[in-house]
């Protein structure tokens, strides 16, 4: 049956503005997909120009007689799981020992051939062995090592006229940026990974002098000294360490800043060692309660617990209960900025430090000195003597035995015999702890402790300086 000219007309205007609608959604799709695919960094070029000047390392120990051909070190190998730990060669048990092996990642900063790596890929190496992208295999030597940043040094023989990283500037990096890795996870060469910055200026339990970088970056043993680039085609970083509970990459990873280890490589290449500029206090976080103690508005800046004896602090003047808030002009957030920042000052250098003490803030000026070896020993156990005290807080205090105040190097203090309940348990003082600060007052015996605990504010957050094992640190009571 014919249809009507109205009809027609009315289908015909239904076919338009369906079409319209699917033009306008194939548009809007189209643009979103252009708009994300602008969003996301195009990698090629960048891993193109550099990989040439990224390498893998390979070496060669003395057998230790509980492993054999090991791709990986041991460090590297026990983070992987058992599986693979066996996959990858691990043999217990008698049998001729063999000559051990273990590989990672590095890159190559000048043309003569230096190359930057980590300490723990050629520690205890008697032949390691560089292989470039142009499948070129050279031997080199081990011009230095920093185990406290966990930096190599190496030099390739013959090397010249070598493909070079651009370095940048780890300062700069914020996070939230993109960045890439390229090295050798598991023996795959010139594999790339690429990831955000998670978080910069990170402190980790086995080194305070580094403020690492952490990233989603997947790093797995065999990337360790290999670089970190930015989008710039820069490198920013050596990736070092992963954290991990099942031996594989887990979306945190740690990289070296390359401010930290270019210092590192000059003074290695230059002089054969590094030196770093030393402080000599220990410090700790200032916590919401503690600024409350102390007068500051908000916590921020570093907490001097102690002072070494015949440091630069204590040249200075610096003493336990200050609060550094600012070193050389730059504002100390958390504690654990000062130590790179310290760490990073010429032996032999100045600087000038802000610190609030008693309510008042006042300038210091520091020379500061060369950071020791390490090493030390912990204080001696010491037993109860006959007398002893009761005292306010739940504690029972006596006087600190001769023996044990010389060991700390201490005049004063009362030592910690027994905690009861109440507000000095809660605090988390210690039976054996040595207390000799309370509420900003120094206490010199069982009779100071006294007065000074019956005299404390209620209800109100006062700190208490106590030297546990040898070390000091600040911890908050509310009486």
């Amino acid at each position: 049956m014919p249809r009507s000219a109205c009809e027609t007309g009315t289908s015909g205007s239904r076919l338009v503005v369906l079409s319209a609608l699917i033009l306008f959604l194939a548009t809007a799709f189209s643009g979103t997909q252009a708009l994300a695919a602008r969003g996301l960094p195009d990698f090629t070029n960048l891993v193109e120009e550099n990989s040439g000047a990224v390498v893998n390392i390979s070496t060669t120990q003395a057998p230790s007689g509980n492993a054999r051909g090991l791709p990986f070190d041991e460090r590297q190998l026990e983070q992987l799981p058992e599986f693979f730990q066996d996959f990858f060669g691990r043999r217990r048990g008698p049998g001729p020992s063999q000559p051990e092996h273990s590989m990672g990642s590095g890159f190559i900063v000048s043309s003569d051939g230096y190359v930057l790596t980590n300490n723990h890929v050629v520690e205890g190496a008697e032949e390691i062995i560089v292989r470039l992208s142009d499948r070129r295999e050279l031997p080199a030597t081990l011009v230095g090592t920093d185990p406290r940043s966990d930096v190599a040094v190496l030099k390739i023989e013959d090397g010249d006229d070598l493909p070079v990283v651009t370095v940048g500037r780890s300062d700069d990096l914020e996070a939230g940026e993109w960045v890439l890795a390229i090295g050798s996870p598991f023996g795959f060469d010139y594999t790339v990974t690429a990831g955000i910055v998670s978080a910069v200026g990170r402190s980790l339990p086995s080194e305070n002098y580094v403020p690492f970088i952490q990233t989603d970056v997947a790093i797995n043993p065999g990337n360790s000294g290999g670089p970190l680039f930015n989008l710039d085609g820069e490198v920013v970083g050596i990736n070092s360490q992963i954290y991990t509970r099942s031996g594989g990459f887990m979306g945190v990873s740690f990289a070296i800043p390359i401010d930290d280890a270019m210092n590192v490589f000059r003074q290695i290449r230059d002089t054969g060692t590094v030196a770093r500029g030393w402080l000599g206090v220990l410090i700790q976080e200032v916590n919401r309660d503690l600024a409350e103690s102390f007068g500051l508005n908000r916590p921020r800046g570093a907490l001097v617990a102690e002072v070494m004896s015949g440091s630069p602090a204590e040249d200075a003047g610096l003493q336990a209960g200050d609060i550094i808030l600012e070193y050389d002009g730059d504002e100390i957030g958390l504690s654990s900025e000062l130590p790179p920042m310290v760490g990073r000052t010429p032996v032999g250098g100045s600087a000038r430090l802000k610190v609030m003490r008693g309510g008042d803030r006042i300038d210091l000026d520091v020379v500061i000195g060369q950071l020791p070896d390490e090493g030390g020993s912990q204080p001696a156990e010491t037993g109860r003597s006959p007398e002893s005290n009761a005292a306010p807080l739940g504690l029972i205090v006596e006087e600190v035995p001769p023996k044990l105040r010389d060991t700390l190097g201490i005049e004063g203090g009362v030592m910690v015999v027994d905690v009861g309940r109440g507000p000095a348990l809660e605090a988390g003082i210690r039976s054996k702890d040595v207390i000799t600060e309370i509420n900003r007052h120094r206490i010199d015996s069982v009779d100071d402790f006294r007065a000074a605990a019956n005299s404390l504010p209620d209800d109100k957050a006062v700190s208490v300086r106590v030297i546990r094992e040898g070390r000091a640190t600040y911890l908050v009571m509310r009486p």
